[in-house]
């Protein structure tokens, strides 16, 4: 049968969409790009935002309306939280939730046997184990992997539904992890992305943060690669935790670290668990060690009872922070959340306010940390065309854009380039030979 996939939301629903459709690809199952008329379409959600859920309703829509006698498989964080709405849907036939991927091959094969439903979604109680689905040994891209670690998270930050929908943490066995990481190393991949819900917790639930420790055991691992860290938690690390990432050789000098607000009496709210100072103490390290040391992070507008002062504050810390990216996202309800129940919501005419001023920021903060680094030498992963241009990523995350054709550069190779020149959401670069 012909099979196509689409994924929403996160690297970790990434990784696991190429995990099951390696799956199908075993059993000998056609696949096919995710527009295309196919006998079952797998939908891999997201419920971060309402916008998250809209947008996995429209694609499920769009897909019966592709192949009307098509087969509807979803799974993923919205199947988990809503799974009787996703039911109801059109053309729905499977819903799975975070915890049961393994059985969407059975039940999309069992469905063209026997035409039954299929509902599989634990209670959230019952997301107490790691599921293996087994060791990825290629992915779609050439150059950047990514492995998943860890599952679930244990915070409860007061705006996020992500625990409810993934469970407590469950750590990947480490085994596990350094035999996929050769196998996609030495199939080419040239970084290695460690993804999980809350990467930091690895190990947690055994009673140790053990990143560090995986980390140097990924070190010995033999090949022309490096390693990158999809997220760290300022919640469960500090200073001197962040000291010891220092170690790892492979490990590029880039941290994406939400902190969500720049407001004390926010990351109160929020459940944080750490102030505006510990963040930035982090940074210093991090900047002493290398002062272009790549920092992108999450911001919140909008969060319940955020004031203009609250704001402000979230403006500042970018200032002093010199984020290399922001991402910034309007604050969304989410249902059975502490913070949806408060009744000081504030306006949406805000948000948007809020929210652009904050991107005008971050852009302004970009181009500012850039600007450091022009005339600096940096090695770049080239990973694909754009245009008239080659661009790729250096070890502290800056993209770049290099016009130089004539050198015969090939993609998924590094090179040592130099940095000329803010351009787009990166920088010029031209090959040093």
């Amino acid at each position: 049968m012909k099979v196509a996939f689409h994924t929403l939301g996160c690297k970790v629903n990434q990784y696991e969409t190429e995990a099951i459709r390696q799956q199908f690809i075993r059993a000998g199952h056609e696949i096919v790009g995710e527009d295309d008329f196919a006998d079952v379409y797998i939908i891999n959600t997201c419920t971060v935002t309402n916008l998250a859920d809209r947008k996995s309703r429209q694609f499920i829509r769009k897909s019966k309306k592709v192949n009307p006698n098509g087969v509807i498989g979803v799974t993923g964080c919205y199947a988990q939280m809503r799974p009787d709405e996703v039911a109801e849907i059109d053309g729905v036939e499977i819903v799975v939730g975070t915890d049961e991927k393994n059985n969407l091959l059975k039940k999309v094969e069992e469905y063209f046997d026997t035409h039954n439903r299929a509902f599989i979604v634990k209670e959230y109680g019952e997301l107490t184990e790691y599921e293996d689905l087994g060791v990825i040994e290629a992915m779609e891209s050439r150059s950047r992997a990514f492995v998943k670690i860890e599952e679930g998270c244990n915070r409860f930050c007061s705006f996020c539904i992500i625990p409810y929908a993934r469970g407590k943490v469950r750590s990947r066995a480490r085994a596990d992890i350094v035999k996929e990481v050769n196998l996609l190393v030495e199939r080419g991949h040239k970084e290695v992305v460690l993804t999980g819900i809350n990467t930091a917790l690895y190990g947690e639930e055994k009673g140790n943060l053990e990143i560090v420790d995986l980390l140097k055991e990924l070190d010995k691992i033999s090949g022309d690669f490096r390693i990158r860290l999809s997220s760290l938690e300022p919640t469960v690390i500090d200073a001197d935790y962040v000291k010891k990432l220092f170690e790892c050789k492979r490990l590029c000098h880039h941290l994406h670290l939400s902190i969500q607000s720049g407001s004390n009496k926010v990351l109160k709210e929020m459940n944080r668990r750490y102030s505006r100072n510990d963040y930035l103490e982090i940074i210093k390290v991090l900047r002493a060690f290398n002062p272009l040391y790549g920092i992108t992070t999450d911001i919140i507008v909008g969060f319940p009872g955020e004031t203009d002062a609250d704001f402000m504050d979230s403006l500042d810390i970018v200032q002093k922070a010199e984020f290399s990216k922001v991402h910034a996202f309007k604050y969304s309800k989410r249902a059975g959340t502490v913070a949806a129940s408060r009744n000081d919501q504030v306006s949406g005419m805000a948000k948007n306010d809020r929210v652009h001023a904050l991107m005008n920021m971050a852009e302004s903060s970009r181009e500012k940390f850039n600007a450091r680094s022009i005339g600096t030498a940096a090695k770049a992963l080239i990973e694909q065309q754009e245009d008239e241009f080659l661009t790729g990523y250096t070890d502290n995350y800056t993209k770049v854009y290099i016009r130089d054709f004539q050198k015969d550069i090939r993609l998924n190779e590094f090179y040592d380039v130099k940095l000329i020149g803010n351009y787009k959401d990166g920088m010029i670069a031209e090959i040093r030979m």
